[in-house]
């Protein structure tokens, strides 16, 4: 007896092991047969809302790169492109605020002037540590601009959305009297495994003194449009600290 244990042992195991490849070879052939009858589907069969999702005539809404609301009328993303335009209209802009020094393409400059949507031009060259070079006085001047609700809603980007971008809206946070940790978070939410501490650096350092004077809170809605459609609902901003 007590060397059968083993035998029987080693018998169920074996019994078991066949028993796991057969269902494996079921399964793959459950598989197979499904896949074979889903290709002699023909496409007419299959609902409207899965077959033609493009083709009933609904606009799919694309927001860019790193798109967010920072505050009542303020926005926030990497680059448009075409298949943002769509949903840049949902939000009744008035101005774009581009941080990149290259011409704006074709396209985007056509999508401004059929919209009526007016854009300040910041060249701020896209530096890299340890050469970062962040021009003051052309971060004060597009904050006059994020400032001033007539150009609202605006629309401020850069490239990716990341530093350039995080670099003004943390000057905006400082002035509307955020404590340091909570701007450098909002800043590493967006920059993530790239964020600079030249960055952090420009950001603790800038000198938002001469920009007291202006008004750093907005209207809760100031949009051509009158406000934002279903579209344009459920972009928060970030709590203020």
């Amino acid at each position: 007896m007590c060397f059968s244990l083993p035998l029987l042992g080693a018998k169920v195991m074996k019994v078991e092991k066949v028993g796991r490849e057969m269902c494996k070879a079921n399964e793959i052939a459950v598989d197979s047969e499904l896949e074979l009858e889903l290709e002699l589907i023909p496409e007419t069969t299959i609902p409207p809302t899965v077959a033609e999702i493009d083709r009933d005539g609904e606009e799919l809404f694309v927001p860019p790169l790193n798109f967010a609301m920072v505050d009542n009328g303020v926005f926030r993303s990497g680059f448009p492109d075409t298949a943002n335009f769509s949903f840049l209209q949902t939000l009744g802009l008035r101005s774009i605020i581009c941080l990149c020094p290259e011409p704006y393409p074709d396209p985007n400059t056509e999508f401004l002037k059929s919209n009526g949507i007016r854009i300040f031009q910041f060249g701020i060259e896209g530096y890299k540590e340890p050469f970062a070079n962040i021009p003051e006085d052309m971060v004060r001047e597009a904050l006059k601009v994020v400032l001033d609700v007539r150009n609202h809603p605006v629309l401020i980007h850069c490239k990716r959305g990341k530093h350039r971008t995080g670099c003004l809206v943390g000057c905006l946070r400082k002035l509307q009297r955020w404590c340091l940790s909570s701007i450098f978070d909002e800043y590493q939410r967006f920059a993530a495994a790239k964020a600079r501490v030249s960055d952090q650096r420009f950001m603790e350092l800038f000198d938002v003194s001469s920009l007291k004077h202006l008004p750093a809170t907005f209207p809760s809605s100031n949009s051509k449009s009158g406000g934002f459609n279903s579209q344009g609902r459920g972009w928060k901003s970030y709590p203020k600290y």
